[in-house]
């Protein structure tokens, strides 16, 4: 299978998918300091990778950037201050956007929402547990795995082939069903309400739309990826852009539905 064109990526999907699967497990099992710092960490890569993207010529204000948004988002997480939470999220995304020399509304929106997803997924942690965020994070996984498959495997007509050429509808529909299977599986052992499965179908298309955005962000800049960091993948930007849509949408949904808190 290996030797198609079509899977000629899949190796390495796969091994590094599985290492940073298992990174991620880690870090979202044993939490605290441990989850802040993993969240931290990607939040500011994703914010250079960002700053690349419209200004491969300035890595140094990449790095910048990053630092700063590392130094926010420690502090964010470290205070319940409500008003100075609001207020520090739009730090990074205020300068950085100053300081570009074009695309100032394109890195603002991006880099708000890479900020507040990294704060949200920590929070989400910290206020509905450990099963509550892998429910979240396999959502997203399964989107991502069983649409690749599903799109390779039967292909079809593109979902929006301006934008994204490689996604198809039997892969966007198959991500529906996967996430909305995660669903009642778990509501097969937790307390959640009926709702659990269409809300798990809403994540997932957030997610495909967190990766379709940062397709259309790409093709505006003219780069296949975010940056070589991981062989098979591209960059954090490419393997967390599902999981930046769902978080944000999980933020949104959290303030209207009843997210039951279950711990291990």
């Amino acid at each position: 299978m290996t030797n198609n064109p079509k899977w000629g990526d899949l190796k390495d999907r796969m091994v590094y998918g599985a290492v940073m699967a298992l990174i991620g497990v880690a870090g979202i099992w044993f939490g605290g300091i441990w989850f802040q710092m993993l969240a931290v960490f990607v939040t500011a890569v994703m914010i250079w990778e960002l700053t690349l993207m419209i200004r491969l010529d300035a890595p140094t204000h990449g790095m910048l950037l990053a630092a700063l948004t590392a130094s926010v988002l420690s502090g964010l997480l470290a205070t319940e201050q409500t008003g100075l939470i609001l207020s520090l999220l739009f730090v990074p995304a205020l300068i950085g956007a100053a300081i570009m020399p074009r695309e100032r509304l394109t890195y603002f929106c991006f880099a708000l929402a890479i900020v507040i997803a990294g704060w949200g997924l920590v929070t989400f942690r910290e206020n509905y547990g450990v099963l509550w965020l892998f429910w979240l994070v396999l959502v997203v996984i399964a989107t991502d795995v069983f649409g690749y498959f599903a799109g390779r495997l039967i292909g079809g007509p593109k979902f929006w082939p301006a934008v994204s050429p490689k996604k198809t509808w039997s892969g966007t529909i198959a991500g529906w069903v996967s996430s909305a299977a995660i669903g009642f599986i778990f509501l097969g052992f937790t307390n959640a309400g009926p709702d659990l499965p269409w809300i798990s179908v809403a994540l997932s298309f957030a997610s495909q739309m967190g990766d379709i955005a940062e397709s259309a962000l790409k093709r505006r800049m003219n780069v296949k990826d975010s940056s070589t960091l991981i062989p098979g993948h591209g960059g954090l930007f490419d393997r967390f852009d599902g999981l930046l849509g769902a978080s944000l949408v999980m933020l949104l949904v959290a303030l209207v539905v009843d997210i039951p808190e279950v711990r291990f």
